[in-house]
């Protein structure tokens, strides 16, 4: 896998794309003007959207109707010298429809546990925790 990045403007202003060739924009959050996501935010909407992919895969195989799907990551970061990484992540999902508890539940399992990437890569250096709701109610 390869992305490349390409600079737009005279300060943190970056066009990155990978093999689809859809363009992302990333900045920096120092300037008063942000045109882009942050690292360390895409980092968070990669974490999202992977387990959020790998879930609704799994509950459409399992004929579950999805009429809504939000999902938010928060990061809580620490000082390692110069640098603050994430050492926690925590997802909260939040499905709507014609959706089995169990099943939500279990598809979130197996997103964090077997089959997101994402999630995984950052096992050992992150804690990944994460709830699910299904109608508003926690599961």
């Amino acid at each position: 896998m390869k992305v490349t990045l390409d600079r737009i403007n005279d300060d943190f202003l970056f066009d990155a794309k990978g093999a689809s060739n859809v363009s992302v924009h990333i900045d920096s959050k120092v300037e008063d003007v942000v045109n882009g996501a942050s690292p360390m935010e895409l980092l968070l909407m990669a974490v999202g959207g992977c387990n959020a992919i790998d879930i609704v895969s799994i509950l459409k195989k399992q004929r579950q109707e999805i009429t809504g799907y939000h999902i938010d990551v928060e990061g809580r970061r620490k000082e390692v010298r110069q640098a603050k990484p994430f050492e926690a992540i925590h997802v909260n999902i939040h499905l709507e429809g014609k959706v089995d508890p169990a099943k939500a539940k279990r598809a979130a399992q197996l997103s964090f546990e077997k089959y997101c990437s994402v999630s995984i890569t950052l096992e050992g250096s992150v804690e990944v925790t994460y709830e699910v709701y299904v109608n508003g109610e926690k599961v």
